[in-house]
């Protein structure tokens, strides 16, 4: 696989802050002269990322070619304060007609009332990923129409694979070290300033040339794929289900591969950059990555071969988190009947399809995943192994309507346990404890 070209960076759709609405009315008639005729409605659509702006202004052109009574006015709102506005917005009726969501943050807006059923209104939409579709399902109806998907993948460096002999399409964990052939293949691929990997004695560990591995706090491409793979779960409905025997397995595992074993960077790093292990791949210094379509663009920086090979497999097999970015409406739209139309389309290959063009995101819309994929088949990258991920067994992304309350309470608490500062099991109590009491409140 050759470096692809540089792209634009789009968002990330986990893992990142929250998001803020810049206060707009919501849609309505269009009677001042402008750009759409009087007869027209204007339906407002609502999101955080610039170029996934300029995509949707290209399939909304095409939408009002069909329905030229209808126009979509697309207005930005950065993330950083996306999801403060947010509450305002619809308290006061100034929210817009459509607007992006994410796991964490639609449930509270679905329970309240304030969003379309869409299920109802629409019906079913085999074409959309069914994993993302799953993720919006509450209560027994379907509240967004998934617009983007990320799943995971293992990014490695061909050249540092091969020299240590190892395959990176086969490499299995284990907890109980019966089957694994992980770490064996980690020790070997960490490799300190004078050239002695972490498998060989002399090997320094305060002089690391050469990483294994992203073992991190990295809830979306490391722990909770663990944890799925041990046959763990991160929730259980909305309560947080991690400390369990299966789970101190997994976390006792990622933090050993840290501090025991020495093939990732410390904690004390990747708490305060989360960034870093990407930028080592991407600087020839970690050899395995295991991340999602959202790393993609950042590859464009790597001088030399790389490829993606599936996720790591665990006892119970590749369980992958796929998190979403959707589409929902407002439920006191002024424009209900135009919103509709609009949410409809959004849901079609044609409405996706600019999306995926410019390789910066992978639509929802299956069919519409053709254009993603044939972007970085020009690139010469093959991105099967995240569609297989997404096909495959899964585990949710974090859901409820008080799941960013519940994220805060956990952070401390695994932010030690990372460093090695709080015995797992310990962290893993307090954790879920606080989580649970948290979104409770």
């Amino acid at each position: 696989m050759r470096t692809p070209a540089r792209i634009p960076i789009t968002v990330a759709t986990l893992g990142v802050a929250a998001l803020t609405l810049a206060a707009c009315s919501p849609g309505s008639s269009d009677d001042d002269g402008g750009d759409a005729g009087a007869d027209t409605t204007t339906v407002t659509f609502r999101l955080w990322d610039e170029a996934a702006a300029e995509a949707y202004e290209e399939s909304f052109a095409a939408f009002t070619e069909e329905n030229p009574e209808i126009a979509v006015d697309v207005e930005t709102v950065p993330w950083a304060n996306y999801w403060d506005r947010l509450p305002q917005d619809i308290g006061s009726n100034t929210m817009a007609d459509i607007f992006w969501t994410n796991t964490s943050n639609f449930g509270i807006y679905a329970d309240n009332g304030n969003l379309i059923d869409v299920g109802e209104e629409l019906g079913e939409n085999d074409g959309l990923v069914s994993s993302a579709v799953e993720l919006y399902t509450r209560d027994g109806s379907v509240w967004g129409v998934p617009q983007l998907t990320d799943s995971i993948a293992l990014f490695y460096n061909t050249e540092l694979v091969e020299e240590a002999g190892v395959d990176p399409a086969t490499l299995r964990w284990d907890p109980s070290g019966e089957n694994d052939t992980f770490l064996p293949a980690a020790l070997d691929l960490t490799v300190d300033a004078s050239g002695v990997t972490a498998a060989e004695d002399g090997f320094d560990a305060e002089n690391i040339e050469q990483y294994a591995f992203n073992a991190q706090n990295d809830l979306q491409a490391i722990y909770i794929d663990f944890l799925g793979s041990n046959g763990a779960q991160y929730q259980d409905g909305d309560q947080y289900a991690f400390d369990s025997p299966a789970g101190v397995e997994s976390f006792e595992y990622l933090v050993e591969l840290i501090n025991t074993h020495h093939v990732s960077p410390s904690a004390a790093e990747t708490n305060q950059n989360g960034d870093l292990a990407r930028d080592l791949f991407v600087q020839g210094k970690m050899a395995l990555f295991q991340s999602g379509q959202y790393a993609l663009p950042h590859m464009a920086d790597a001088e030399f071969e790389w490829g993606l090979a599936p996720m790591l497999e665990g006892p119970e097999g590749r369980v992958s988190v796929v998190h979403s970015v959707a589409a929902v409406g407002n439920a006191d739209s002024e424009n209900y009947d135009a919103t509709l139309e609009v949410l409809r389309w959004l849901g079609t290959p044609e409405g996706q399809e600019p999306l995926g063009a410019n390789g910066a995101a992978f639509p929802a819309s299956t069919e519409a995943q053709e254009s993603f994929i044939s972007y970085w088949d020009e690139q010469g990258v093959d991105t099967s192994e995240f569609i297989a991920a997404a096909e495959g067994e899964t585990i949710a992304a974090p859901l409820g309507p008080r799941a960013n309350a519940g994220a805060n309470a956990i952070a401390p608490y695994f932010e030690e346990m990372f460093a090695g500062r709080l015995p797992v099991e310990e962290a893993l109590q307090q954790a879920q404890d606080a989580a649970n009491e948290a979104i409770a409140e």
